[in-house]
């Protein structure tokens, strides 16, 4: 120690600084994307990528006009409305009007982000508030899937994504359905190679499976990532898939497709795991993911609709602040519960 040095230095917490800042977060998982969302919009084509720049700049625009004159540049630039916006186009149909596409980046930004007071301090995963928002308001819309583009069709734009706001949309490609909807009503599966590579028909980000995969492997290299909750998701996917299929293989998948079919890889690996909208206990990160891998399982198979990803989410971020409440360890040197 230096002559000239104090012997005791009094600073404000927190004393143990990391390189890692929200900016730098948010730019981690924008690159994690990056290869999936290549994909999808090599699979759907121009649509997609229109899309995908309609949610984004609703949230951009909502994030901007929302924001104190003199903290709009700071707002913007920790990537944060961007990450929404983009997490809400890879979870669009491919044909979406653009302007619901616009609408859905505002209210995730809106009522998923600032109503709560910014970031955060939001209860429930800002995408998916925005998604949740367009299912309830434009259902037809939201559940109605292109097939993916054919050669030379890559630049071809759909009717449908340029409809004027408020008007019926038109859609003038070839309309499937997704393997979960196949399997669910139709009791058809789809091949496993198809839905790890991204060969088939479901929202823009939902169908590479591997790249997601690949995408997740750098976040845990970064250390962006709680391998806690996906980790909990997955297997108590497989799990449950597994039980399901032992008393009646006709009827119910396995657990492989379960896990690589629909939105659970984006929404385990990108979503669950926003660490505003999860427990902070290894505990309680362990119930949430358990939680939300049982509710996806019950509403794909005894719910109304083909997929769950979304609404399990949801229920367990609401959940959340209870969990951190039963699950806080003990305070060194009390005795009984902390709370």
């Amino acid at each position: 120690m230096n002559r000239g040095e104090p012997k005791l230095r009094l600073q404000a917490s927190p004393l143990l600084r990391q390189q890692l800042t929200t900016r730098q977060a948010m730019l981690d998982v924008l690159l994690a994307l990056m290869p999936a969302t290549l994909a999808g919009i090599w699979f759907f084509g121009i649509s997609a990528l229109l899309v995908l720049s309609a949610s984004i700049l609703g949230a951009v625009v909502t994030e901007w006009l929302f924001s104190p004159a003199g903290y709009r540049g700071s707002r913007l630039n920790d990537y944060s409305a961007l990450l929404t916006g983009l997490l809400l186009g890879l979870t669009l149909p491919p044909a979406l009007p653009m302007w619901m596409a616009f609408l859905g980046g505002a209210v995730s930004i809106g009522l998923g982000k600032l109503i709560w007071g910014g970031l955060g301090q939001n209860l429930f995963n800002p995408a998916l508030v925005g998604r949740a928002f367009l299912l309830a308001t434009f259902p037809i819309a939201m559940t109605t899937w292109s097939a993916q583009s054919a050669p030379g069709e890559f630049f071809r734009i759909g009717s449908s994504t340029l409809a004027m706001p408020f008007m019926q949309p038109g859609y003038d490609g070839v309309t499937a359905a997704t393997p979960l909807g196949l399997m669910k009503f139709e009791r058809v599966s789809t091949d496993l190679w198809l839905l790890a590579s991204g060969n088939s028909t479901g929202c823009i980000g939902e169908t590479s499976g591997l790249l997601l995969i690949l995408g997740a492997v750098y976040l845990l290299i970064r250390r962006d990532l709680d391998w806690r909750i996906p980790t909990g998701i997955l297997v108590s996917v497989a799990l449950f898939s597994a039980l399901l299929l032992l008393s009646d293989p006709e009827r119910y998948p396995g657990p492989l497709f379960s896990i690589f079919s629909g939105g659970l890889l984006l929404g385990a690996l990108y979503m669950a795991t926003d660490p505003v909208t999860s427990p902070l206990t290894p505990t309680g990160t362990w119930i949430f993911a358990v939680g939300i891998g049982l509710l996806i399982v019950l509403i794909r198979v005894f719910g109304g609709f083909p997929e769950g990803v979304m609404y399990a989410i949801l229920l367990m971020n609401s959940a959340t602040p209870l969990i951190d409440r039963y699950t806080q360890p003990r305070v060194f040197g009390k005795g009984g519960s902390s709370r």
